[in-house]
């Protein structure tokens, strides 16, 4: 047991650590008793004071042992004790005293006083775990509300009030309740879909071994079954709580069906002027009891469906992230991460609404036989001809249904364009380089028109279902009433006959009018189940591809295996001691990459075997930075140890960038690590590996991306003999041959097989094609790597030159963030280091300017035909309702009545059809238009941003924008003002039929309409907060996604998943935390308003007893049958209102991004070039500079030179002295701060930026494709032939590899360009710039990926081709430009040295000592 001075000392509250607690407070008391009891024993044995008889008393202690050991363990303190030997001794001595007569013991109270005391501080602790738990919580009041609290939600009255008073914050909103979480719920769905999966599995299994051909037809089966294969999984999940909310509905139903009763009794009072009043009053409160009781079942039903749903929600993309972190290779590769986002944003937004629709899908049609029946009872045989009405609807809407479905190619189209939009964000420099936004605009718009399409034909489909059932209420009464009467002219349609049935067909309506959005949504949720299933049902890594071993100090890890790893990799036997180092080398595209992907278990295995012993460290090629702090990309997820951590990024040579940075290591990296030039991100991906303390190392290339200079010192003091990993077992995978050397082992690649093997001494003595390489290419690296080791680097040198490391091509951390003043260093460094902005709510309510842009982009040319057909449609209904009532009321003459004409029933009924169809298409193509230059503008203002914008944004929320608000945008919106619209029109006709029976009405009418704007204003302004916080929360679960899918093999190498498991649950649950109460706040609304809506009910039904002398049983039919509309009118008004204002949230949001700043015109219409320009290509620079941000230090200082025509000229310098910024100014990334660049005599910024970018051409650092063909990367704009095509490819090294593939140029490349290595990828790039073949070419580092044999046949070929090009290169390799006219050395944004190579070397200078340290002099 030991005490904690620094827990119960030195603290300003003091406490006693648990082990203390739990050992010495426990036993200290039962120590005493047990050492004091023989003593005590002793002392009673000669002290008799005589007996004392058996009490109430003396049996209550007895028996209240037992109880207090409960009380006190109910209270927190400590019952140890207390256990039954020590409770036995304590009876045992109270029973022994009384025997002694001993009436009071000074011994049993010590004891007990020691047990309280003892047990005091236990429970202190316990009450402060109580307080600060909930003081730390905002529990939701639900779990402790009333019965009566939870069926009215009064307990959300509290959010509402408090959102009313002021904008909500996330801070206001309630935890989710335990049975709600991530954890919870994926728990359960997780165990469940592993046993369904489990025993699909088993049933296929049972068959005898199958061949290859059965298998994939096996898999196709699995991937059509899976969709049922989830759905029954989710069904058995949350299947009981949602047959609990189906029990509401029907509960629902029943009362529903017995208020037409209960007006069929009231209009049989009016009609029989002999019944007394008081059955009058029982029927009005009876139906205002009935139509509370059918409101309140029917909202826990609500409530009880999107509970449901958010769970379902939740569990769905719980198990769209653990699947992406397992998903295979070849697998990943079909799915893109824009698929997956849409996976988890409009997919599972299906399966919400199928959620709460389902339901209408078998319980519709058993209402409309309910209805039915109740008319034959009412009408007899008549009611047949309502039947063949509906009969006649139904195969209409079921082929309208099957045709939507069909349309459902708009999930696919979204999905590309999705896709498209990811990889334009991720790939946006690129983009601006080449000037291809148009071309990529293009695309994302072709998608556009096509989904915008299919939603408009689906749409159309959707107005002539809404239309047929609309009008089917009008045409199955106009059948029934016409049949009734014709068939027999004794027949009589009295008021009781007409309005009873009229009620029940208004009741039919609502299962009519569900129907067919219930059959489109799960149509939609069916699509999306099989969507989900297939991504569900991919293969995925398996765990036995690599045999994970205890570590042991005799090997490192074993690589034995003989397999064919997609055909990349074969007859791989390889053993690896423990501590070694091991170097792989090879041509682009031998299969380096996928050695490491193996031993990682990353690709499939065919045959063979491979072990790893111990723990592994990954660092990728491509560096994988997280949107996070350095600090938290280095300790990714470990404790920080502050001396190793130290130690690591000095060895990483980061501690020189972290002067820099504004918050040093706890400065934000923004996504992609787009604020950090290529080399640091490699050195914190580097860093990453080295801080884990792994067993072993697998390093890919670590050091391309890297100056020369700083490359030696991290081989020194990482990964070679005297580094930090000296003995730890590394695998480096290199193209630098100074390396070699140092190495225990080098394997040589060639075609997926190591070729050769052995140390650097035996590999050169075997004269083999190693030997002849190394010969041709590796005289200057060699000798560079004898200088590095016969004399010691001067560290002091190389710290000095560290230090001027900056942001060198990522700049944005320079780009957006503000210099340190003296307030701003007093902040806090999270503040300071902040980079990206995270999206933020707008308070308050929607401002009409939104609307009026919504309506702006729609046009009045029809906004008024819209409102027109919606006021003849009610007029129509309005006249047909007025001549039923004067069929109702017709005087019977000889036993009939004089028939009504029909012509004009039937009128009516066809205008109204007529126009619902009218209005509901005029809505859909209104809301199509809007929707259509909506994403327009969207889409220009972000393609027309800077850099600067991008890496300040995260992708998620843009990827927000384009899926989720553009698809509100597209069907939230429209279907809102249908909804409300049709229901506003309805309520004005329902008012005019109430007020003309019962014009005392509207002294209820007028109270009602005011409380319902009280209560609206109250609904609205929490509700729209809660929309906002839910759109605001969504974003990071997408960009969550996005970083996720990206990184997932440096995840799973670290063995991060369960931190980034939980991270997703945390993001999900936040979004859960504001949609939760947004849902309730609409049953919240609906029961209130519905309650008062029923007290017009109840009003109308007491109007029409107490005037039933003056009022005709048809104007009281009338007025009762559509009072009993008014509850669910009003309510859908301000829930289609609020639906709306919800909805319109994401025009605002959509329109967020135009007030941001943007980069110059593309092209200027008052400045025309000639077609040739440039035609010489000279450059100059007259005092330009360049900064960041204004207020920061230049990064280029009033820099003044001249580029002759054809001339070579390279770039070097240090990390961060200008090189790249000098690019970025050419293509004006960045626009100057001063001074000018003239090329061929035109000032770059008196012209287009589209004409600039377009006319020169760079070979970037980081080489970006696209998905789609091959051809499509090189030519986007197919401004070239494929001969042209062909010819760049073979001067670019590539036509081989490209001619043996099956579709040649159009080969599909997928997402990022991931199916081609990072040399070929780089090799297309200058493919790229042979095809342009414009006169100024620019070279950033192009060469860093590749190996030196494939970088001097790209140098050659820059050489010949580009001839008579101006050709300025930034370079890490300083071999590649000794060859050049001139060299520009660079420092700290001033050009120190300029001249030829000799020359400069002779003058020893910075470039000779550059060269010394490269070995090259």
């Amino acid at each position: 047991v030991e005490c904690d001075w620094n827990l119960t000392w030195f603290t300003p509250n003091p406490d006693l650590t648990q082990c203390f607690q739990h050992t010495v407070l426990v036993w200290f008391p039962c120590v005493y008793l047990w050492l004091c009891a023989p003593f005590y024993f002793l002392y009673l044995r000669f002290h008799h004071h005589g007996r004392i008889s058996i009490s109430s008393l003396c049996c209550a202690k007895t028996v209240s042992q037992r109880s207090d050991r409960e009380v006190m363990s109910t209270a927190g303190l400590q019952t140890q004790q207390l256990n039954p030997t020590h409770s036995l001794r304590t009876v045992f001595v109270i029973h022994l005293e009384r025997m002694k007569g001993c009436r009071s013991s000074l011994f049993l109270f010590l004891f007990w006083t020691l047990a309280v005391v003892c047990s005091l501080v236990p429970l202190r602790a316990n009450i402060q775990a109580v307080v600060e738990e909930v003081s730390n919580t905002n529990p939701c009041p639900v779990e402790d509300a009333s019965f009566l609290s939870k069926i009215l939600f009064w307990w959300f009255s509290g959010l509402v009030v408090k959102g009313y008073r002021s904008p909500l914050t996330a801070e206001d909103l309630w935890s989710l309740r335990e049975k709600d979480t991530s954890k919870k719920i994926i728990s359960d769905l997780e165990r469940e879909w592993s046993m369904q999966k489990e025993r699909c599995e088993n049933v296929k299994a049972l068959g005898c071994r199958i061949t290859e051909q059965t298998q994939l037809l096996q898999k196709l089966r699995q991937e059509q079954s899976s969709g049922f294969l989830l759905l029954r999984t989710l069904a058995r999940t949350f299947g009981t709580y949602f047959l609990s909310g189906t029990l509401c509905l029907i509960i629902h139903d029943a009362f529903m069906f017995s208020i037409p009763q209960v007006l069929s009794l009231l209009l049989g009072f009016v009609r029989d002027e002999d019944a007394p009043l008081w059955k009058g009053y029982l029927f009005a409160f009876t139906m205002f009891l009935l139509s509370c009781l059918q409101s309140l079942f029917n909202h826990q039903y609500m409530y009880a469906c999107f509970t449901v749903g958010m769970r379902v929600k939740t569990a769905v993309m719980g198990l769209v992230y653990r699947k992406s972190l397992v998903i295979s290779s070849a697998a990943r590769r079909t799915c893109t991460v824009g698929e997956i986002v849409n996976l988890v944003s409009a997919d599972t937004q299906k399966l919400m609404d199928f959620v709460v629709y389902f339901n209408a899908v078998w319980l519709a049609p058993i209402e409309i036989g309910l209805c039915l029946f109740f008319l034959w009872q009412h009408l007899g045989p008549s009611a047949l001809a309502g039947i063949a009405t509906v009969i006649f609807i139904f195969p209409l809407n079921g082929l309208i249904a099957k045709m939507r479905s069909k349309l459902q190619v708009q999930m696919k189209y979204m999905d590309g364009r999705i896709k498209l939009m990811n990889e334009i964000l991720s790939g946006i420099k690129i983009l601006k380089f080449y000037a291809w936004e148009k071309a990529f605009k293009e695309r994302v718009l072709g998608y556009r028109e096509n989904e915008l399409k299919a939603l408009k034909k689906s749409q159309i489909l959707y107005s002539v279902s809404i239309a047929s059932f609309n009008s089917s209420t009008f045409l199955i009464a106009f059948a029934m009433f016409g049949v009734y009467v014709l068939i027999d002219e004794k027949n009589i349609l009295d008021a009781q006959k007409v309005f009873v049935s009229m009620a029940l067909i208004n009741i039919l309506k609502t299962p009519l009018s569900q129907l067919p959005f219930a059959m489109s949504t799960t149509m939609q949720a069916v699509v999306s189940l099989k969507r989900l299933g297939k991504f569900l049902c991919q293969d995925e890594l398996k765990p036995d591809s690599v045999v994970r071993a205890p570590y042991s100090d005799m090997e490192g890890f074993t690589v034995n295996l003989t397999t064919a790893w997609f055909c990349v990799l074969c007859r791989i036997s390889v053993k690896v001691p423990h501590g070694s180092l091991v170097a792989v080398v090879g041509h682009v595209g031998s299969g380096k990459s996928s050695l490491l992907s193996a031993m990682l278990g990353e690709m499939e295995k065919k045959s063979g075997n491979i072990t790893v012993k111990g723990s592994v460290a990954y660092v990728p090629q491509q560096a994988w930075i997280q949107n996070a702090t350095m600090r938290e990309n280095v300790v990714f997820g470990q404790e920080k140890k502050e001396s190793w951590y130290q130690s690591v990024l000095e060895a990483c040579a980061l501690l020189p960038d972290l002067e820099i940075l504004p918050a040093r290591d706890a400065t934000e990296i923004g996504e992609k690590g787009l604020n950090l030039s290529g080399g640091q991100k490699q050195r914190v991906s580097l860093a990453r590996a080295v801080y884990r303390k792994a067993d072993t190392y697998l390093l890919d290339d670590p050091l391309s991306a890297v100056d020369a200079h700083v490359g030696q010192h991290i081989f020194d003091r990482v990964i070679g003999p005297k580094g930090i990993l000296k003995n730890k077992t590394r695998v480096l995978v290199t193209h630098g041959l100074s390396f070699l050397p140092q190495a225990d082992l080098i394997l040589v690649m060639a075609d997926g097989e190591i070729t050769e093997s052995g140390s650097y001494t035996e590999l050169l003595n075997r004269r083999s094609t190693f030997s002849d390489f190394v010969k041709t290419f590796a005289g200057n690296e060699h000798k560079e790597s004898s200088t590095h080791r016969g004399e010691p680097v001067n560290e002091l040198h190389h710290i000095k030159a560290l230090n001027r490391v900056i942001a060198d091509m990522g700049n944005a951390s320079i780009q957006t963030m503000k210099p340190l003043s003296d307030s701003e260093q007093e902040q806090d460094l999270e503040e300071v280091g902040k980079l990206t902005e995270a999206d933020k709510a707008h308070t308050g309510r929607v401002k009409l300017v939104m609307y009026v842009e919504y309506f702006r982009t729609i046009g009045l040319a029809l906004i008024i035909p819209i409102v027109f057909l919606y006021a003849f449609q009610q007029a129509a209904s309005l006249g047909y309702n007025y001549w039923l009532r004067l069929w109702a009321d017709d005087p019977v003459i000889n036993g009939t009545q004089a028939h009504v004409d029909f012509l004009r029933v039937s009128h009516c009924s066809a205008i109204s059809g007529i126009a619902i169809f009218g209005t509901t298409v005029a809505i859909s193509l209104g809301g199509i238009i809007a929707s259509r230059h909506l994403h327009l503008d969207l889409l220009n203002n972000v393609l027309h941003s800077p850099m600067s914008f991008f890496e300040s944004t995260p992708s998620g929320n843009l990827l927000n924008r384009f899926s989720k608000e553009i698809d509100a945008i597209d069907c939230m919106i429209p279907d809102g003002f249908k909804m409300m619209l049709g229901y506003v029109f309805k309520l004005l006709e329902v008012c005019i039929i109430v007020l003309m029976a019962t014009p005392f009405a509207g002294l209820v009418i007028l109270p009602l309409m005011l409380f319902y704007t009280f209560i609206q204003s109250f609904y609205v302004a929490t509700s729209c907060q809660l929309r906002r916080l839910e759109s605001v929360s969504r974003s990071p679960i997408y960009t969550h996604f996005n970083e996720t899918v990206q990184g997932a093999s440096v995840i799973r190498a670290f063995g991060e998943q369960p931190r980034f498991i939980l991270q997703a649950n945390s993001r999900v649950d936040h979004n859960q935390t504001s949609y939760f109460p947004r849902f309730v706040a609409t049953r919240w609304l609906a029961v209130n308003l519905e309650f008062l809506g029923n007290l017009l009910v109840l009003a109308a039904a007491i109007l029409s007893v107490m005037g039933r002398a003056t009022l005709s049983p048809g104007i009281v039919g009338l007025a009762m049958s559509h009072s009993l509309q008014v509850t669910g009118i009003l309510s859908w008004i301000v829930r289609a209102w609020t639906d709306v204002e919800n909805n319109i949230v994401s025009v605002e949001r959509v329109k967020e991004y135009a007030d941001t700043p943007k980069e110059a015109p593309w092209t200027l219409e008052n400045r025309s070039l000639p077609s040739a320009w440039p035609q010489t290509g000279t450059i100059e620079f007259q005092e330009y500079g360049l900064q960041y941000r204004k207020g920061l230090d230049w990064a280029l200082k009033e820099i003044t030179l001249s580029v002759r025509e054809r001339e070579k000229v390279g770039i070097v310098g240090r990390t961060g002295a200008g090189k790249s910024s000098l690019a970025l100014g050419i293509f004006r990334i960045l626009e100057a701060a001063k001074g000018q660049i003239y090329i061929d005599r035109v000032d770059i910024a008196e012209i287009g930026l589209q004409d600039l970018r377009s006319r020169i051409t760079i070979i970037p650092q980081d080489p970006v494709l696209f998905s789609g063909s091959l051809r499509m990367n090189l030519d986007p704009f197919d401004g070239y032939s494929d001969e042209e095509v062909w010819r760049a490819l073979e001067l670019a090294h590539l036509k081989n590899f490209v001619s043996g593939l099956p579709d040649k140029l159009n080969h599909e490349c997928s997402e990022g360009g991931e199916n081609l290595s990072l040399g070929q990828r780089q090799l297309v790039c200058l493919a790229r710039a042979l095809l342009r073949k414009t006169k100024i070419l620019v070279l950033d580092e192009a060469t860093a990926a590749v190996d030196l044999e494939t970088d001097n046949l790209i140098q050659s070929t820059i050489r010949t081709q580009f001839e008579d090009c101006t050709v300025l290169t930034i370079a890490h390799r300083l071999n590649t430009i000794m060859d050049y006219t001139r060299v520009i050395v660079m420092d700290r944004g001033n050009v120190t040295e300029m001249d030829s190579p000799a020359n400069l070397i002779a003058g020893r200078g910075q470039f000779y000592w550059m060269c010394r340290e490269a070995g090259l002099v």
